[in-house]
């Protein structure tokens, strides 16, 4: 997940609207061992009857938009004779699968949908092929929105590359359930209590009280279900954007040091952790996966998740899904910031198809293409596409994504990503599980972090 907080255009907030995130991110079966184009094990999708012999491999984490893909990519068969295989790797995998092929230089992916906080490694390490020039005369770039195009394919900032072409992006949102909030006694109840009316929550003071009020004694119901896992990104991109709203921020003039670790970071994490009494026991274990279960299973009144996983929430498989409704992530004493994620589409220099697979991602750029990708259910990064009313009203959250797109910020992008990540996930979430103080958990990321940020300036 990942980019920084930019005020668009209306038509650029929604065609910014592509992921992930990461943060992000579901699960599905890995591939086979340590080979990244194994075929025991995955979930693939095929085109079919392929007519010119050739055959292009997509790598992308096991979600609905990597199946929503698979059907896509027949129009692409029909079309060029070219078949196409979607595998999809389990989030908990991804970035190990992605890293394995890579140290082999293996040419098994041709195609790489990865998370935005890639960019940097495989950029640097030369793992993706800079697509700046080709995309001039084969991809619609005035149709895209620049911000969406810098988040997900340019590194280092400002340098003109291009290491990627939207394909999904994302960030955070809030369901909560709209039952609940206009009950006539839960609305007189609240207001007696709190001196305002039941309604979504603008700030985070908001939240906190809306939290408490559906929090019951006896189990039966609890406020909300947030990031607090160790899985991947999870704890981390639930609390930065917190973190974000209290004046903190991850570092400064490449110093973390002071600044992680900073009063206003340490207000923050204790405002984010505070929150946990008001989830589900055993939820310092939750990620996207989890909240929606709690959400869909009646357990929760509110529930954060990526939107790219908002679509369970709408379908049959909610039986509340009428009463569902959406809110973005609320305000903090120092502003609003939401945290990104989602994925571009690279080209792996490694693949021995470039040019079918630079083919296909002229293909998938086109307006026709990503007309239908929305229509599916994708979050276009198309300016034309996304301006319609078609695509706003295609899904309720839809108009929220627009809003939540203004409030993007992004956590680091450079090639130690991993290990500036690593310690920031242990240390949270070991003060959501309660055995780390929020100050002694900040202090010992700021140490790991500037440890990082020092060898980096050194090269």
């Amino acid at each position: 997940m990942t980019r920084r907080k930019s005020l668009f255009t209306l038509l650029s907030v929604l065609s910014a609207v592509a992921l992930p995130m990461l943060a992000g991110c579901p699960s599905s079966t890995s591939t086979d061992g340590g080979n990244p184009a194994g075929t025991t094990g995955g979930t693939t999708g095929s085109a079919s009857a392929p007519t010119s012999g050739k055959k292009l491999t997509i790598a992308w984490a096991e979600w609905d938009p990597a199946k929503q893909m698979e059907t896509l990519v027949k129009d692409f068969t029909t079309e060029t004779g070219i078949a196409v295989e979607v595998q999809q790797i389990p989030w908990s995998d991804f970035e190990t699968k992605i890293n394995t092929a890579w140290s082999a230089q293996d040419s098994a992916y041709d195609l790489i949908i990865g998370d935005s906080q890639w960019l940097g490694k495989a950029a640097t390490a030369g793992h993706y092929v800079d697509l700046a020039e080709w995309a001039k005369t084969n991809i619609p770039i005035a149709d895209i929105a620049p911000a969406a195009l810098k988040n997900y394919g340019e590194y280092p900032a400002g340098s003109g590359t291009l290491y990627a072409v939207p394909c999904m992006s994302d960030g955070i949102a809030f369901a909560y359930r709209k039952d609940l909030f206009e009950d006539e006694k839960n609305k007189t109840d609240f207001k007696a209590k709190y001196n305002r009316d039941l309604a979504p929550p603008k700030t985070w003071a908001e939240f906190k009280d809306i939290a408490e009020f559906f929090t019951k004694a006896d189990g039966s119901l609890y406020g909300a279900a947030l990031f607090f896992s160790k899985e991947y990104d999870g704890a981390t991109m639930g609390f930065d954007q917190v973190l974000w709203a209290y004046g903190g921020d991850l570092s400064k003039d490449g110093k973390a040091q002071g600044v992680i670790n900073s009063p206003e970071a340490v207000q923050a994490l204790e405002f984010y952790s505070s929150l946990k009494k008001f989830c589900p026991p055993g939820s310092e274990t939750y990620y996207y996966n989890e909240t929606n279960r709690d959400f869909m299973a009646g357990k929760v009144a509110m529930a954060e998740n990526w939107v790219a996983f908002f679509p369970d929430l709408v379908s049959d498989k909610n039986k509340f899904k009428d009463q569902t409704g959406f809110f973005v992530v609320p305000e903090g004493p120092k502003g609003r910031f939401v945290s990104l994620g989602g994925q571009g589409i690279s080209l792996s220099s490694y693949s021995k198809n470039q040019e079918e697979a630079k083919q296909f991602i002229a293909w998938f750029s086109k307006e026709e293409t990503q007309k239908k990708w929305a229509s599916m259910g994708g979050l276009t990064a198309n300016t034309k596409v996304a301006a319609t009313d078609e695509f706003k009203n295609a899904r309720p959250y839809n108009a929220v994504f627009g809003e939540t797109v203004t409030y993007l910020k992004d956590f680091y992008n450079n090639p130690r990503f991993t290990e500036l990540l690593t310690p920031m996930q242990n240390n949270l979430n070991e003060v959501f599980a309660g055995s780390k103080q929020p100050k002694e958990a900040l202090d010992a990321i700021a140490t790991e972090h500037q440890k990082v940020l020092d060898e980096m300036a050194k090269q």
